[in-house]
């Protein structure tokens, strides 16, 4: 006898019809789709992490119980290895329950049309906003594509990166196509970390929100194989009465867009500094190649106190009562990194 209990789990979407009469049904039909989608992609990498971990353990369990076996005969200390085969046994168990977990996870969750359709079932749509043929550039002159594009359109960049509102973004955006692409998220991101770098966070926060609305634009454009300047319209008005989950996905971008912006913008900072003190440390560097400053720090402290205070006396008192030696090791480093000059006689002497 057939099961059909089965068919009750099913998640649909192109017949219902519980949808508000102000909202445009079929966007609302394929942005739940794209939800689906999107969750039995995660889906399907968690499964993929899964069996590369598992694997992974599984090859380090055989090896380590080969190891095992080969040092009981050498009659060689088995601490370390029942300790890692312990683990790696635990990590197992562990592996197979997760397994289970994931099975059941599978099985539980709803059928709908992308796993029980077949190809007859496809639509076809043909030549609506398709995206354009890229030409294949070499860095160089996707470079100088750039900098032309920067230096084209920087006064319009500047101004959809200021814009608060939705219908402002999507008006401004319509009117100025050319800027619906890649460069122009690049440009908003560069904007975004001299922002940081210059302490100006509440500005970058908001420019940020706008690099992200274009982000989420050119990935629909992918997803849906279309030209990108075709789904600014459906991309605004998705936003704007998105769902919980798909609202809480651009949120989270955002905010993680903004945290990798600050990082970067750190790191930038750090390197600058870094770069401005060696090259304050190479001009510094006496006639031998030494860092005074480091040479200063390895004297014993005897002899630093002779330099902080620049008595010659004192100085000379000091190395008299180190040994031989490390005083013509000591002065000769003064000398290498310029902490020490002396003259032709004070040399000849030294």
């Amino acid at each position: 006898m057939v099961d059909y209990s089965k068919w009750k789990n099913i998640e649909i979407s192109d017949d219902e019809d519980d949808t508000h009469p102000n909202v445009d049904t079929p966007s609302l039909f394929k942005w739940r789709h794209e939800a689906r989608v999107e969750k039995m992609k995660e889906m399907e990498q968690e499964k993929a992490m899964f069996l590369k971990e598992k694997n992974e353990n599984t090859a380090k369990l055989k090896e380590t119980k080969i190891k095992y076996e080969q040092a009981q005969k050498d009659g060689t200390d088995l601490s370390d290895l029942k300790k890692q085969l312990e683990e790696l046994e635990v990590k197992r168990i562990a592996l197979e329950d997760h397994e289970e977990q994931m099975k059941k996870k599978e099985k539980l969750m709803p059928w709908n049309v992308d796993t029980i359709s077949q190809p007859g079932f496809s639509k076809t749509v043909v030549n609506v906003g398709q995206p354009k043929k890229q030409v294949e550039l070499t860095d160089e002159e996707k470079e100088i594509k750039t900098r032309e594009f920067f230096k084209k359109h920087e006064k319009n960049l500047k101004a959809y990166g200021m814009l608060q509102k939705y219908d402002d973004s999507k008006r401004f955006l319509q009117e100025n196509p050319d800027l619906v692409c890649e460069e122009t998220a690049n440009y908003l991101v560069i904007w975004c970390i001299n922002l940081e770098m210059e302490e100006k966070t509440s500005l970058m926060e908001h420019v940020a929100h706008q690099c992200i609305c274009m982000q989420f634009i050119l990935e629909l454009s992918r997803h849906l194989n279309r030209d990108p300047r075709s789904c600014v319209s459906s991309f605004f008005s998705k936003i704007q009465i998105a769902d919980v989950e798909y609202r809480k996905g651009f949120e989270d971008e955002l905010k993680a867009f903004k945290e990798r912006i600050q990082r970067r913008a750190k790191e930038k900072i750090e390197a600058a500094v870094t770069e401005a003190e060696e090259e304050e440390r190479k001009n510094r560097l006496g006639p031998g190649g030494l860092d005074p400053v480091e040479v200063f720090e390895s004297l014993p402290q005897v002899l630093k106190e002779c330099f902080e205070t620049q008595n010659i006396e004192l100085l000379q008192q000091a190395i008299s009562t180190l040994p031989e030696e490390e005083a013509r090791y000591h002065m000769k480093k003064c000398v290498d990194s310029g902490l020490w000059v002396p003259d032709a006689n004070s040399g000849k002497k030294e």
